[in-house]
């Protein structure tokens, strides 16, 4: 990653799923303390992500790598982030 630059995060959740708030919540924390932008994707508002998704969520990725699923594993997260960077 360049000075500078941010690294782009996706998660896949959906409104109502208390695990996608909680993923939300702490993936907020490692946002604050790193360099990343968060996009959080409401699977419901495309039948696609909905089909493809609908019992995983909420689901982190960084581009087509999952980096959790359901529940945060900060450590390994954190640990991917500092390999890439």
């Amino acid at each position: 990653m360049g000075a500078g630059s941010k690294l782009k995060l996706t998660l896949f959740g959906r409104l109502g799923c208390h695990l996608c708030e909680d993923m939300l919540r702490d993936v907020a924390m490692l946002r604050d303390a790193a360099e990343i932008d968060i996009l959080y994707v409401d699977i419901d508002t495309d039948p696609g992500l909905a089909e493809r998704y609908n019992d995983l969520v909420p689901v982190l990725m960084h581009g087509t790598r999952e980096l959790a699923r359901y529940r945060l594993g900060s450590e390994a997260v954190r640990a991917y982030l500092a390999e890439i960077r």
